[in-house]
């Protein structure tokens, strides 16, 4: 009696009766509740539950005195769940306690169902622990429920409970298992279920098998995955959408849009799940007609009006730059919600308009829009992608002063505007903020934090970061390679990439740029082909970045003709192809060449940045092509409004240095609205070295010690100056300086790649395993070179010592000795690739031309400025560097 009185308390409480409800039940029933049957009841609360009248059937039950069949009550449990119903659901549930039912098995599973589906597990828990015979159905619901509600691991421990008691999964069990096993990332469990499942015999069920797929995904096993997804006798929607997702989600786009691709030719049509998958990686692929395509598919399709879908639309076309159709999109939106003011913000902040992504975010708060962490995120990640980092910075204070606490995202976005200002201090202040935070371990955070100290020239605290990491993915990887590639530890990239490689990292194109480029780096030729053929294999060439990359290694491993090959052959080309291609003619001394193709890229359209110019006015430099490179330096502000920095000014004063102008080079720094720095002032000295001008480069080198004093190589520079003069006495005094603040003069080294190995060699090396037969290479040589007339050059000893001496130490220069050991080591026909950590002495220059013509080979040397080919005799600098 006294639980029928609480159960009727609990309905009198939670139930509040339309005024019509009696009236409608009265006239059902003729007001007498003994006529009702069974089944008229049965019959009018399914009708009411159909026609969405949960209230009334509720409120009708409650004003009779019979009980009612089971049925009934499943029927108001199943309307209940449908409408997420928890306060019905409670009211009915006291309905059941009281008509003795509360023990009712197929009752019991509707209760648990409706407590998991309303989120109400504590309710869902108490029923499940009463039934005293639970089916694999009960815990089936029990386990969905809770993983659904993300809690993992508490639907692992009743997934592990129910074989304790010796209850049989099924492939529903299995399955949400499986998802709570993605959850958590734990692929260990994961994989022991998936065991249980091949002794089942259930891995062909499509079922499993799509959670399979998913499990491994999500725990960044893609290749697992894609293995499970291969041995499918049969396929949905699902199981496409599992593996396409899940190599989006670990930055693999060209293998999502591969088997969106199969999908396709499946005949398996993409559902909005599909699409919401393939938009973004389009927009990282910034494959805009793939994506365009999508578009009309969701167009005709209906699934446009999908509010998910559209925002994916909108942030596609912004991350592929075309803003002009995503705000076509967002101006199409009936009500634009944050999340579609979000995407606008960062598609024009992405897109360097960070003006109008103010704008948008000041009339998004003006419209009454609450900025939430994203909105924050996007103002701060526009200014910190557009080198704006102190703007960056600022807003994230006042994100703070606003109350909104940073995500991860925004502690990555301020972390690289600290990586741009190269400021290690705030950089360290942000890492404490991240750490207290609780982010430090979350990889995207992490990954942020191995760029930033790599780029402020902490690679210890950005190797330690990483070691420290227990998750790392491909953007982890890509980033200390980038870190090492960027601070020219060329070497410890390319060892990081084979380790990558090694534990079953894939790279992505972000890898295999910084690879290219640490090969690029060290003229590793050899290994930049295998790189290549990677690329080839597996679809990475038509990506812009990857392509430019490879036209940048190629022309620094003295390939120009190959990077220009592959430049003709891009179907997509940005400022970042055109620009390789400029500096690597550039290097290469080919003037002429990089003003025509300067040109070819005006007539295409593409604006030129402040890199182009460098490129350009480096180009005219080589080439000593002075009126091209005063025209091309006035035109910057002139024609394309671009401020010349300090870098254009230090290749100006380069240019008419070499040229000779030493006076209008100096006039030039005069001039100059803003403090030269210690690279105008160090091209100036190497044009005094160049025309042994001593009195103007000892004014330069007073300055450059006050600018760089620990910099030893301004000291060496002026000392050979006074050495070239043979005013030893000078030379001594600069020697005893650098001694005295602890100074040493980096030496000469040169490299060469043979089969694999870089092999390094110094000025009178004799540490090579093949030394002897080096220096009888070397001696053939001389004498063969003596035939011809040549006279080692001893001005470019500089070194107070006998004449006999300074001929010894010519004939044993660093790029003579890797020359003898390339001829000794290669076949006939190959070019001899050499690269020198110095500038080519002049003498050496003299040999390398008669060397190439003696044997018959090309001989191409990288030194610190440029490029030379030697061939025939010839020398493609012309004599002039």
């Amino acid at each position: 009696m006294r639980q029928r009185m609480y159960a009727r308390s609990i309905i009198t409480a939670t139930l509040q009766r339309p005024p019509s409800t009696l009236d409608i039940a009265a006239a059902d029933f003729n007001g007498s509740n003994n006529r009702v049957t069974l089944g008229s009841i049965h019959s009018t609360v399914t009708a009411m539950c159909k026609e969405g009248r949960l209230s009334e059937a509720l409120a009708m039950l409650q004003g009779l005195d019979t009980p009612v069949h089971p049925e009934t009550y499943a029927s108001l449990l199943e309307s209940c769940i449908l409408t997420n119903s928890l306060s019905e659901g409670k009211t009915l549930h006291a309905h059941i306690v009281i008509s003795a039912l509360e023990h009712h098995e197929f009752l019991g599973i509707k209760l648990v169902i409706m407590y998991c589906r309303c989120r109400s597990l504590q309710d869902a828990r108490q029923v499940f622990d009463k039934i005293p015979h639970r089916r694999p159905i009960l815990w089936n619901a029990i386990i969905r429920g809770y993983a659904r509600s993300g809690l993992y691991s508490e639907a692992l421990a009743l997934y592990n409970q129910m074989q304790a008691e010796g209850v049989e999964p099924d492939t529903f069990t299995f399955a949400v298992a499986l998802m709570a096993c993605a959850g958590l990332q734990d692929l260990k469990q994961g994989m022991s279920i998936h065991d249980l499942v091949i002794r089942r015999k259930l891995e062909s069920e499509i079922f499993v098998g799509n959670a399979l797929v998913a499990m491994y995904a999500k725990c960044g096993s893609i290749e697992k995955a894609c293995d499970v997804f291969a041995k499918m006798s049969e396929r949905d929607v699902i199981s496409w959408n599992s593996i396409i997702g899940g190599y989006a989600q670990h930055g693999q786009e060209e293998e999502a849009l591969r088997f969106f691709h199969q999908m396709h030719l499946a005949g398996m049509k993409p559902d909005s799940v599909t699409v919401v998958s393939v938009l973004p990686a389009c927009a990282n692929l910034e494959a805009l007609h793939i994506g365009k395509e999508v578009h009309g598919y969701v167009t005709k399709t209906g699934y446009v009006s999908d509010e998910t879908v559209g925002n994916a639309i909108l942030s596609m076309y912004a991350k592929c730059g075309s803003l002009e159709d995503a705000q076509q999109i967002f101006d199409g939106l009936s009500q634009a919600d944050v999340v579609s003011w979000n995407a606008m913000i960062t598609a024009y902040g992405q897109n360097g308009r960070c003006e109008e992504a103010l704008l948008l975010f000041n009339q998004m708060v003006s419209g009454g829009l609450k900025p939430n962490v994203i909105t924050w995120c996007a103002i701060i990640a526009a200014y910190a992608q557009n080198e704006h980092p102190d703007e960056a910075l600022r807003f994230y204070s006042q994100m703070q002063l606003a109350g909104v606490n940073p995500d991860c995202v925004t502690i990555a976005s301020v972390l690289r505007a600290c990586a741009q200002l190269e400021s290690l201090e705030h950089g360290k202040e942000i890492h404490d903020h991240a750490r207290r935070k609780g982010f430090e371990s979350e990889t995207l955070v992490a990954n942020a934090l191995v760029a930033m100290y790599a780029k402020c020239g902490s690679m210890e605290c950005s190797r330690q970061v990483f070691e420290k990491m227990q998750k790392r993915d491909v953007v982890s990887w890509s980033a200390m390679i980038a870190g090492y590639a960027q601070r020219g530890h060329g070497d410890e990239a390319l060892k990081l990439f084979r380790q990558m490689c090694e534990v079953g990292i894939k790279p992505n194109s972000m890898t295999i740029t910084s690879v290219l480029s640490a090969c690029a780096r060290l003229s590793a030729l050899k290994l930049g082909k295998e790189i290549h053929h990677y690329v080839i294999k597996f679809w990475l060439e038509s990506h812009v970045f990857v392509g430019s990359a490879l036209i940048d290694m190629y022309s620094k491993c003295g390939s120009i003709e190959v990077a220009r090959h592959l430049f003709d052959k891009m179907s997509e080309r940005n400022i970042v192809s055109w620009n390789a291609m400029i500096v690597g003619y550039a290097m290469h001394g080919h003037g002429e060449d990089a003003l025509s193709l300067f040109h070819q890229m005006q007539q295409a359209d593409i604006d030129p940045d402040h890199i182009t110019f460098i490129a350009l006015l480096s180009a005219c430099s080589h080439a000593g092509l002075i009126d091209e490179g005063w025209h091309y330096f006035i035109s910057m502000s002139r024609e394309y409004h671009i401020t010349p920095k300090v870098g254009h000014y230090s290749c100006m004063v380069d240019l008419l240095g070499r040229a000779g102008c030493l006076d209008e080079a100096r006039e030039f720094i005069d001039n100059m609205p803003f403090e030269p720095n210690a690279d105008v002032w160090g091209a100036l000295l190497g044009a005094c070295r160049i025309h042994s001008n001593i009195e103007l480069g000892k004014f330069v080198a007073e300055r450059l010690f006050e600018l760089q004093p620990e910099n030893p190589g301004f000291y060496v520079v002026m000392s050979n100056i006074y050495a070239a003069a043979g005013r030893w006495d000078d030379v001594e005094k600069v020697r005893t300086l650098m001694k005295d603040r602890g100074l040493k003069r980096r030496p000469g080294c040169s490299w060469i790649e043979v089969k694999d190995k870089v092999h390094a060699f110094n000025v009178g090396d004799k540490s090579h395993p093949q030394s002897e037969e080096i220096y009888a290479m070397l001696d053939h040589l001389a004498g063969q070179m003596k035939k011809f007339g040549y006279v080692p050059d001893k001005n470019f000893v500089l070194h107070d010592v006998e004449d006999e001496e300074k001929e010894h130490i010519l004939c044993y220069h660093s790029e003579k000795l890797a020359i003898a050991f390339g001829l000794i080591s290669t076949s006939p026909s190959t070019p001899i690739r050499i690269i020198k950590n110095l500038r080519v002495c002049g003498d050496c220059h003299s040999a390398t031309k008669l060397i190439s013509m003696i044997v018959e080979r090309q001989i191409v040397v990288r030194d610190a400025n440029r490029f030379h080919h030697f061939k025939n005799g010839l020398c493609s600098c012309g004599d002039y560097w």
